[in-house]
């Protein structure tokens, strides 16, 4: 059985020993040291190199993004980072994300022992998929050159340079999205490479409540489309990406001509809410034969079932290859099911969705 080192670097000696305990429950893994901050992580990575980093953020000496861009720049390695669910923690997630982090764990300034203990399956599967990942697909990427839109056949209604009002007046196709360990910086690929002429989407990404509002926003200030975080009763129109609220699932539904989403509570579907089979099934059921259905890099099997029923029912169905997935384990679960019509990398999804 293959043993994952892991370097633990908070600078809280509660958080190391409750996270060191926590990731020792799992024979597969092995906790290799535990520091309080970046310069001490140094000098221990200079006698063994571990396989997976732990990493707080608000740190003395060195702070996290800074040792995590260090890392990356000479030596990817697989980070999950530590950090408070508040919204400037949500700010420095975003920021280590982009700067290569696989993936995160929250926690709170309160009752922080018994929340560790109570999420310990959260950060031990975050640490599993940091460990399969390819670290290399997470350096920083240049800006992706967006897609020309193609002149229109004659005939055919030219919407390039139209206001998104007259653009509104048709929401017949819909694309939908679901990602999850990766997706960060997936998702960014693709929304920025897409011209402001493009379907209206509606995205799963699986992030906890307070992120999900700072994502949406980080990618509306790089994208030409408009990316917020949905509302209940959105319209889904050409030109917008719609990203489901952490914590809350989203399902499409059509409302005579045009289609809306649906905010709301609801268990917990293959361990997540927002579940990307949630979306995916009210898609089929509600766009069918209209819909683009798109499933990429993430940990686990959430949406090969949903991203099946919308092949089923007409759909274009799309995976995301293996080479250009920092986890290929959602993508792999619905080829598996033969779900997927096409299998692309991550360079040409965005032309699929124009096309």
């Amino acid at each position: 059985m293959s043993i994952t080192r892991v370097l633990v670097v908070d600078d809280s000696a509660v958080v190391r020993k409750v996270l060191s305990d926590e990731l020792a429950r799992d024979p597969q893994l092995a906790v290799m040291a535990a520091v309080a901050d970046p310069l001490l992580a140094i000098a221990r990575m200079k006698q063994e190199w571990p396989d997976v980093i732990v990493l707080d953020v608000e740190m003395p000496r060195m702070d996290g993004i800074t040792f995590l861009r260090k890392i990356m720049a000479e030596r990817p390695t697989p980070v999950v980072i530590c950090s408070t669910l508040t919204e400037k923690g949500a700010e420095t997630t975003l920021q280590a994300l982009a700067s290569g982090a696989v993936s995160f764990v929250t926690k709170p300034k309160v009752g922080l022992k018994d929340f560790l203990q109570d999420s310990g399956h959260e950060l031990i599967s975050a640490v599993k998929a940091a460990a399969a990942s390819n670290p290399r697909l997470l350096k920083p990427r240049p800006t992706a050159e967006r897609v020309q839109v193609e002149p229109a056949a004659q005939g055919e209604a030219n919407f390039a340079g139209a206001p998104l009002r007259a653009m509104a007046q048709t929401t017949e196709r819909v694309v939908a999205i679901g990602t999850s360990t990766g997706g960060t910086q997936a998702l960014e690929t693709v929304l920025t490479a897409l011209p402001r002429v493009c379907p209206g989407m509606v995205i799963v990404q699986h992030m906890p409540e307070k992120f999900t509002a700072s994502f949406a926003a980080r990618l509306d200030s790089v994208s030409a489309i408009e990316v917020r975080e949905a509302v209940d009763g959105d319209r889904v129109v050409p030109g917008r990406a719609l990203i489901a609220p952490g914590g809350k699932h989203m399902m499409l539904l059509r409302s005579g001509a045009l289609y809306v989403v649906r905010v709301l509570d609801g268990p917990l579907v293959n361990r997540h809410r927002p579940s990307v089979d949630v979306l995916f099934r009210s898609v089929a059921q509600h766009a069918g034969r209209n819909a683009t259905g798109i499933i990429m890099t993430g940990m686990g099997d959430d949406g090969a079932r949903g991203l099946k029923e919308m092949h089923d029912a007409g759909a274009w169905t799309v995976a995301q290859d293996e080479q250009s997935c920092v986890v290929f384990g959602m993508p792999k679960e619905a080829i598996k099911l033969g779900a997927a019509d096409s299998i692309l990398p991550l360079s040409d999804i965005a032309r699929a969705i124009v096309r």
